[in-house]
């Protein structure tokens, strides 16, 4: 009877064990906590992740228990910010940086080799999609121009798509089918959603925030049901960011706030089921399509949420995070990546010139942006490539024509988005 008892008990214990996001053991040790940037399975087991400032890249045959790293900068010679990684099978895959290079792999990420053949150059590659057996997609860039790149014969040569006429800036890319897909990214007015019935001629814009200076970070379409889209919109200054939802393929929007402004990764496993999460925080859960959300108080500077197939799901963060009911026995980063960006104002208040310095650690790309007290856009202040790290550069821009009050600064560079308040006398 006591052995029917202990059996009973075990066996309920085991059904009713609960998946909870983990951060997986092994990936690497990751000074100052700079983030992932992506994470990619091609089924439950075999995945890529890589890390953006660090410009690595690791490997996994287990379900991201045991990592192995393939590539990093120093392989390359030269500093690199990694953005992305796609795979369209077990050989063949590609990996977006923001410095103008894009590269190959055909032996799994053994080797990996530059892609040279894409005209004009792409000057950053902010989101990469496989679909079908040879079809690749890639867009960018946060900065601008926004652009498209395809491939149908697995990256042995490419068209580029200028969607200068949809769009200041794409970070990200989707495709059902060969033929049907998303991209999003912002325009002159607030963040978006384009959708193409046939493969990239041709667009239409399905969603905007209608806020100058959102972005549309990340998008999901459900796979076994691709009427359902899910969204986060990343906003600035004193705006929060937005879980946008569309149910009907995108005719009509839910949104909510959510918990802070730049918000990044969104990931479902069914209509109801999901996560979001951004810059500085870390899962917030949804059991009812979004209605409502939980802080788990796990993960942090989360950019992407990777659902497989079967429903298992990883994430990108200031490591590699799993959705499961295994005890991995890790700990979670809990100190916030630290950006290379460094900021200081030389006057505040200001009167005439607005004056700082600025502390690049890194080859980097910065758009500064000027913003008033309720967070609506008032100009672009500055577009640059920085191409020498450890510099500091000294910035003067007139404000004598601003009214008097509250502005705040938005500087968006490789590892994310800051904002200095200043005040004009």
């Amino acid at each position: 009877m006591r052995l029917f008892v202990l059996l009973f008990i075990l066996f309920s214990l085991n059904i009713t064990a609960q998946a909870t996001w983990q951060p997986l053991p092994n990936i690497t040790s990751n000074p100052n906590n700079q983030r992932f940037d992506d994470v990619f399975f091609l089924d439950d087991n075999l995945g890529w992740a890589a890390n953006g400032f660090y410009a690595s890249v690791y490997k996994t045959t287990d379900g991201g228990i045991t990592w192995s790293e393939q590539l990093n900068q120093t392989d390359l010679g030269s500093s690199h910010y990694f953005r992305n990684i796609e795979f369209s099978n077990e050989d063949v895959g590609f990996l977006g940086t923001l410095n103008g290079l894009f590269y190959k792999t055909t032996d799994g990420g053994i080797t990996w080799t530059t892609i040279t053949n894409i005209t004009p150059n792409p000057v950053a590659i902010c989101g990469l999609d496989a679909v079908g057996t040879s079809t690749i997609y890639g867009c960018g860039a946060y900065f601008g121009p926004a652009f498209i790149i395809k491939s149908s014969d697995n990256g042995n040569n490419w068209t580029s798509i200028d969607m200068s006429a949809y769009a200041d800036a794409l970070v990200e890319i989707y495709f059902e089918t060969e033929t049907i897909g998303y991209a999003s990214g912002k325009s002159a007015t607030g963040g978006i959603i384009l959708k193409t019935i046939d493969g990239g001629t041709s667009w239409t814009e399905i969603y905007n925030s209608n806020i100058i200076g959102d972005y549309v970070w990340k998008i999901q379409v459900l796979e076994n049901n691709t009427n359902i889209i899910f969204g986060a919109v990343e906003s600035t200054a004193t705006t929060l960011g937005q879980f946008i939802k569309s149910v009907d393929g995108g005719l009509t929007w839910f949104s909510t706030n959510a918990p802070e402004t730049h918000l990044q990764a969104v990931g479902f496993t069914s209509e109801t089921h999901g996560w979001i999460g951004g810059h500085t925080t870390g899962f917030y859960e949804t059991t009812d399509g979004g209605l409502t959300w939980t802080n788990l108080n796990i993960g942090n500077n989360l950019n992407r949420i990777f659902v497989t197939s079967s429903g298992q799901a990883y994430a990108s963060g200031t490591t590699i995070y799993k959705y499961t009911d295994q005890t991995l026995n890790t700990e979670d980063f809990s100190v916030p990546a630290k950006s290379p960006l460094q900021v200081t104002l030389l006057k505040n208040p200001v009167k005439n010139n607005l004056e700082f310095s600025i502390d690049f650690k890194s080859d980097d790309n910065l758009l500064i942006e000027l913003y008033d007290a309720n967070g609506r856009f008032v100009k672009q202040l500055s577009r640059e490539i920085i191409k020498t790290n450890g510099t500091q550069k000294q910035y003067k821009f007139p404000v004598i024509d601003l009214a008097t009050g509250i502005y705040f600064l938005d500087f968006h560079n490789n590892s994310g988005r800051q904002t200095v308040k200043f005040i004009k006398q």
